[in-house]
């Protein structure tokens, strides 16, 4: 100390009080964060990216929360950085639950979220990455638990992904915790490997199953139109008929309507002219005829009717 003049004691001290107040008063905010200040403690404001300044001296603090990237948690599995190609290791203890019907399932899956409220994040919860798995966990093991193993392993996959998302959003804004969850994936859904080789055969015979059902279905698209097809075709046939039968019908009773009018006019008249028709009608087609009378006595004068033809 006795080498250097007060003077420039005083100076370093000056410099050494300019560096910590500039290190403990600027502050800078990546484009995907923003930074929660307080103020001896207290919340006062948060900070969009960019250079900001604040109290120094441990007045203010800043806390700085990644608000855009869309951050993940893995269940049942862990994916881990090796080399050229990543590596996934088995997390049994978080994937193994029982179903509905008492079967036991091995369920992988992943969570993706996303922080919304970066105060909500910074005082709500202390163990909040522990709060989104547990809160993760006991969302899917319910809804695995209401259903049985074969309709997780098929066709309720959506609507457990659909529900647990659901969940999942509104048990951590009664948290307080300020994330949003966009997005619940089951990864595998597999039974236990003592029973793997029985739950192949069940799932052979579900897909031979359904596909009988569209093979019958097929056959069924096929046959039925054209069933439908002949019916239609059979009653227009029929309804043709009736139609054709009516207007005869109807012909027949204008028909003799007709005669009856002219015989109520000239009933002998009327009686020979019927006779002549209806005789005109049964011959109309013979060749070569010879007509005799009643007690085969004599041949009438009408033997050779029609013989000139």
């Amino acid at each position: 100390m006795g080498k250097f003049s007060p003077k420039i004691l005083v100076l370093i001290v000056v410099g050494i009080l300019a560096l910590i107040f500039l290190g403990t008063s600027v502050f800078i905010v990546d484009q995907t964060e923003q930074a929660v200040i307080t103020r001896f403690g207290r919340f006062i404001g948060i900070r969009d990216p960019g250079l900001h300044v604040k109290l120094p001296f441990g007045i203010d603090r800043n806390y700085t929360v990644n608000v855009r990237t869309v951050q993940t948690e893995e269940f049942g599995f862990r994916t881990t950085k090796g080399g050229s190609h990543p590596a996934y290791s088995d997390q049994a203890n978080e994937s193994v639950m029982l179903t509905g019907d008492l079967n036991i399932v091995d369920v992988e899956w992943i969570i993706q979220y996303r922080v919304v409220d970066p105060k909500a994040w910074t005082f709500n919860v202390n163990e909040r990455r522990a709060t989104i798995r547990d809160v993760s966990r006991s969302a899917i093991n319910t809804l695995v638990g209401d259903r049985a193993i074969m309709d997780i392993m098929s066709v309720e996959r959506s609507a457990i992904e659909i529900e647990a998302l659901a969940t999942m959003n509104n048990r951590f804004k009664e948290y307080g915790l300020g994330i949003d969850v966009i997005a619940v994936k089951l990864q595998n859904v597999t039974p236990p490997s003592g029973v793997q080789e029985a739950f192949e055969d069940v799932n052979k015979a579900m897909q031979d199953l359904e596909r009988l059902i569209n093979e019958g279905q097929q056959v069924y698209n096929e046959e039925i139109p054209k069933a439908r097809g002949e019916a239609e075709k059979t009653i227009q046939v029929a309804q043709g008929y009736a139609t054709e039968r009516v207007n005869r019908a109807n012909g027949d009773v204008a028909r003799f309507n007709s005669v009856y009018e002219e015989y109520r006019r000239a009933p002998e008249v009327t009686r020979q002219r019927l006779y002549y028709e209806m005789i005109e009608e049964v011959f109309k087609d013979e060749r070569n005829m010879a007509i005799i009378d009643r007690n085969l006595k004599n041949f009438l004068p009408l033997m050779n009717m029609g013989g000139g033809r």
